[in-house]
C-alpha cells in the first residue's frame, strides 16, 4: 500500500518544486494526470483594466433596458395576455444565447444579451405560471434553465443559472407535493430546500466521474453546483429566520420555526420529528466526511465537538444542512463557498434565539451546555500534553523547542481568558445600562391596540401592539441609522398620550416626553412587540390592557412589565 502511495506523494512534493503561478502548477498536474492536452495553456490575460469594464457594463446595460422598455410599451396587451408572451420570450432567450455563443464576443455586446436573456427567461416564466399549474412551470423553468446553463460558456452567467436552478428545483419539490397532498406547510419547505441540497451532492459526484473522462462536463458542472448550494444555504437561512442582535436593527423575529406555523395534530408531531433527525442524520454525515479527508480528526475531542453539534442539529431543524456543505466544501477546498457556508451556519445558530417552537428556557439551557462542553474541550486541547523526550540534537534548539511548546498554551489560555472577561464585562455592561433605567427612568404607561386574538398567545410568549401617534413612517424619510421617535405628554394616572411622530429630535415643549421607536418587521413599534412568560401562565396575562415602561430622559425606554386595565402591575 505505501509503495503505491508514495509515487503520488513525490509527484506532489514535486509540483510544488515547480517554478511559477500555483495556476501554472495546477495545469502541469492535470496535464501529466492526462486531464488536459499536453499543450493545454492558460487562458490569455483581456488586459482590461476593471474601471474600463464597470464602465462598459453600466453602457450597455443603460442602452439595453430603455429599448426593452419601450418594445415593452408599443407590445401593449399582445405581449401579456396572448401567444406573444411566449413567442417573444422564446424569441429573446433564444437571441440572447447565440450571441452569448460567439467566440470573441466583445463585452459590450455581451452585456447587451444579458438583460434580453433575462427578460426572455420572465417572460417565459410569466407565461407558464398564467396558463398552467404551478408544477408543469416549475418544471419547464427547470430544462430551461439548465439548457441555458449548459449552452452558455461564461462561467459567473452559468454560477446564476445555477442558483435560479437550486430555486427552480426546490420549488418543483413542493408543488409536487402541493399537487399529490393538497396540503403545504414548513415541513414541506424544509424537505424541499433538503432535496435541493442532496441533488448539490450528485451533482458533485457525477463532476468527480466525469473527470478524466469527461472533462467538459465536469468543467461545466463546476459553476453551475457553485450557484446551486449558495442558492441552497441562502433559502436555509431564510428558512431559519432572522439571526441573533440583527433583528433589533432590521426587524424580524423567529422566521417560519415559530409555534402555529406547523400543521397540528399527531402528523404534525411526527413531521417535526422528522426534521429534527434528517438534521442530526446530516451533522454526523458532515463529521464522517471530515474525518474521512483529514485524519487529525479522529480523536476524542474531534468526536465530542461532534456530539455538541448534534445537538445544536437537533434543535436547529436547518442547521445539519449547512454543515454538511461545510464539510464538503472545506475538504474539496472550495473556500469561497465554504465562507458562505460557514456564515449560513452562524447565522442558523444565532437564530435559535429567536425560535418561538421551543421555551425561553430551554434555548437557554441548551446553548449554556453547549458552550460549558465547547470551554471544555477548548481547556483540554489547551493542556500540554505529555511527550516522550527528543533526541538532543543540540542543546540550542531543545532549548528553543522546550520555550516554543510552553509558550505556546500559555498564549491560548490568555487569549480564552481575555475572550471570557470581554463577554462578562459586556454581558454585565448591559446589564447594568438596563438596571439604572429601571431605577432611574420614569415610569410611563401605554395603552395595547387591539391584536389578532389568534396572534395573541402563541406558548410562553405574547404578541404585542402598542399604540403609537398616527403618522406613517417610510425608511426613505430616515437617514442611514436614525430612528424616529414618538413624542407624549402624560396624564394624571402616567398613561402617555401620544401627539406626534419626530424625526429631526426638534425641542420638546413643556410637559412632553420623547420615545425612541424600534423597528419589527418592516414597522415600528416602542421597545419590543414581545412579551415571553412561563408556560401555563397564559391565562393570567389576558387581562394586559397596559405595557409599564421605564424612560429615560433622552427617550431610551424599557419594557418592565404589563398592566391590567385598572394601571394594576401583574405579577409574573
Amino acid at each position: 500500500m505505501s509503495q503505491t502511495a508514495m509515487p503520488h506523494t513525490d509527484n506532489a512534493q514535486a509540483d510544488n518544486d515547480l517554478p511559477g503561478s500555483p495556476l501554472e502548477k495546477i495545469l502541469h498536474s492535470a496535464r501529466a494526470l492526462g486531464l488536459l492536452p499536453a499543450n493545454a495553456q492558460p487562458p490569455a490575460d483581456p488586459g482590461r483594466p476593471w474601471p474600463v469594464v464597470l464602465l462598459t457594463l453600466l453602457g450597455a446595460w443603460l442602452a439595453a433596458l430603455p429599448v426593452l422598455a419601450i418594445f415593452a410599451l408599443f407590445a401593449g396587451r399582445w405581449l401579456l395576455d396572448g401567444a406573444g408572451t411566449y413567442v417573444v420570450g422564446t424569441l429573446a432567450l433564444a437571441g440572447a444565447v447565440a450571441l452569448l455563443r460567439v467566440q470573441g464576443l466583445a463585452l459590450f455586446l455581451e452585456q447587451i444579451a444579458i438583460p434580453a436573456l433575462f427578460t426572455g427567461g420572465w417572460l417565459l416564466g410569466f407565461a407558464l405560471v398564467r396558463d398552467g399549474p404551478h408544477l408543469l412551470a416549475a418544471a419547464t423553468l427547470l430544462l430551461i434553465t439548465l439548457a441555458v446553463a449548459a449552452a452558455v460558456p461564461q462561467h459567473w452567467l452559468r454560477t446564476l443559472l445555477g442558483g435560479a436552478a437550486a430555486g427552480l428545483w426546490a420549488w418543483t419539490v413542493g408543488a409536487t407535493w402541493h399537487h399529490l397532498h393538497r396540503s403545504i406547510d414548513i415541513t414541506i419547505l424544509w424537505g424541499a430546500l433538503h432535496v435541493a441540497l442532496l441533488t448539490w451532492v450528485g451533482l458533485l459526484v457525477l463532476q468527480h466521474r466525469a473527470l478524466g473522462q469527461q472533462n467538459r462536463l465536469a468543467v461545466a458542472l463546476e459553476p453551475l453546483a457553485c450557484g446551486w448550494v449558495v442558492a441552497v444555504l441562502c433559502g436555509l437561512a431564510q428558512l431559519s429566520g432572522m439571526t441573533f442582535m440583527l433583528a433589533g436593527v432590521l426587524g424580524g423575529s423567529g422566521g417560519l420555526w415559530e409555534p402555529g406555523n406547523h400543521t397540528t395534530g399527531s402528523g404534525a408531531s411526527s413531521l417535526v420529528s422528522v426534521n429534527q433527525v434528517g438534521s442530526v442524520a446530516l451533522v454526523l454525515s458532515a463529521g464522517w466526511v471530515a474525518q474521512r479527508a483529514w485524519p487529525a480528526l479522529r480523536q476524542p475531542q474531534a468526536a465530542a465537538l461532534l456530539g455538541v453539534l448534534a445537538v445544536l442539529g437537533f434543535f436547529m431543524p436547518t442547521l445539519g444542512a449547512a454543515l454538511l456543505a461545510l464539510a464538503i466544501t472545506g475538504t474539496t477546498q472550495r473556500w469561497r463557498q465554504a465562507a458562505v457556508a460557514a456564515l449560513a451556519a452562524a447565522w442558523m445558530v444565532g437564530s435559535f434565539y429567536y425560535q418561538l417552537a421551543w421555551p425561553l428556557a430551554t434555548k437557554a439551557m441548551v446553548l449554556a451546555g453547549c458552550g460549558a462542553v465547547l470551554g471544555l474541550l477548548a481547556w483540554t486541547a489547551l493542556r500540554p500534553a505529555s511527550r516522550a523526550p527528543l533526541p538532543d540534537h543540540g542543546a540550542d534548539a531543545g532549548s528553543a523547542t522546550a520555550t516554543a511548546e510552553a509558550t505556546a498554551p500559555r498564549i491560548a489560555t490568555w487569549a480564552l481568558v481575555l475572550g471570557l472577561a470581554c463577554t462578562l464585562l459586556v454581558a454585565n455592561g448591559g446589564i447594568a445600562q438596563k438596571e439604572h433605567t429601571i431605577a432611574q427612568g420614569r415610569k410611563v404607561f401605554v395603552p395595547l391596540a387591539p391584536v389578532d386574538p389568534r396572534s395573541l398567545m402563541q406558548g410562553d410568549y405574547m404578541r404585542l401592539n402598542f399604540q403609537l401617534p398616527a403618522e406613517r413612517i417610510t425608511y426613505e424619510e430616515l437617514a442611514w441609522g436614525q430612528r424616529p421617535h414618538a413624542v407624549g405628554t402624560l396624564d394624571e394616572r402616567g398613561v402617555v398620550q401620544w401627539l406626534r411622530i419626530d424625526l429631526a429630535e426638534a425641542p420638546l415643549q413643556a410637559g412632553e416626553m420623547r420615545f425612541a421607536l424600534t423597528p419589527r418587521d418592516g414597522q415600528w413599534t416602542l421597545v419590543t412587540d414581545a412579551w415571553y412568560f412561563r408556560e401555563g401562565d397564559a391565562t393570567r396575562w389576558e387581562a394586559a390592557k397596559f405595557g409599564e415602561f421605564r424612560v429615560e430622559p433622552d427617550g431610551k425606554a424599557l419594557l418592565v412589565g404589563l398592566a391590567d386595565a385598572q394601571l394594576r402591575g401583574i405579577a409574573p
